[in-house]
């Protein structure tokens, strides 16, 4: 078992792999809950995983990202370059993309280490990414959302505006169309990928303004779950799901 709290987890098949705050990972098996390996390496808390069923990717405290076969629990590659800790993490067998509170989202190429490109324009923490066919989407800490193109490095939208959040983006999802972000203002909202034209609003929690927080979010084409709370009380822990028509 971890020497302290676990941080992070990725699923895959039936594995699970799990950061700590020990500073390892370990990759486990579902079915008898034996511990398969152990992957030492990072000095400070692992914050985020990846996991493809052949490669673990992980950041951490140390500003580092390092890319792991864990069947040999031999490190790869140690992806250096952030300036302060690592909390986000996308990969996708060929690229991975980090996230850090250095504010500048990086992505590197898996097979070699080598850094494709600095993604620069957000404020604050990349709190949440979600990468798709080489398009990555950032929520930031800023209040901000951005649409990036990872192979040639250009920021592609900026989901901002009058309808923009208030505060810090905890969550978000996209598919070919639309993008949803939750955020630390109590709201959930909808937006056009491809113009990103603010659409509406999904959830605005009454709390918002007065400390009611929606954490995360999962949509399908039909449904929309929300897990919905607040750091003060004045929204209890709860899941909300929202139902939609089948698109036509």
């Amino acid at each position: 078992r971890h020497a302290s709290t676990v941080r992070c987890m990725h699923l895959y098949g039936n594995k699970v792999v799990s950061g700590s705050r020990d500073a390892t990972l370990r990759v486990w098996d579902l079915e008898t809950g034996q511990c398969l390996h152990v992957l030492v390496g990072h000095v400070a808390a692992v914050r985020c995983v990846q996991y493809n069923g052949r490669l673990v990717v992980s950041g951490a405290y140390d500003y580092m990202v390092k890319v792991w076969d864990p069947r040999r629990e031999e490190c790869l590659h140690t992806l250096q370059g952030h300036t302060n800790r690592v909390y986000s993490l996308q990969f996708d067998g060929v690229h991975v993309v980090s996230g850090s509170l250095d504010t500048s989202i990086r992505v590197w190429d898996v097979e070699t280490g080598a850094c494709r490109h600095q993604l620069m324009g957000h404020q604050s923490l990349t709190s949440g990414m979600e990468l798709r066919n080489n398009i990555l989407v950032s929520g930031n800490a800023d209040s901000t959302v951005k649409v990036w193109d990872i192979v040639t490095g250009q920021c592609l939208q900026t989901l901002a505006g009058a309808h923009k959040h208030q505060s810090a983006v905890t969550c978000l999802q996209f598919n070919s169309k639309f993008v949803v972000t939750s955020s630390d203002d109590g709201t959930v909202k909808l937006w056009d990928l491809r113009t990103g034209e603010f659409l509406r609003n999904l959830v605005a929690l009454e709390s918002g303004g007065s400390g009611g927080v929606v954490w995360r979010l999962r949509a399908s084409s039909t449904k929309l779950v929300c897990a919905v709370g607040s750091r003060n009380g004045t929204e209890e822990t709860k899941l909300l799901v929202l139902d939609f028509d089948e698109p036509k």
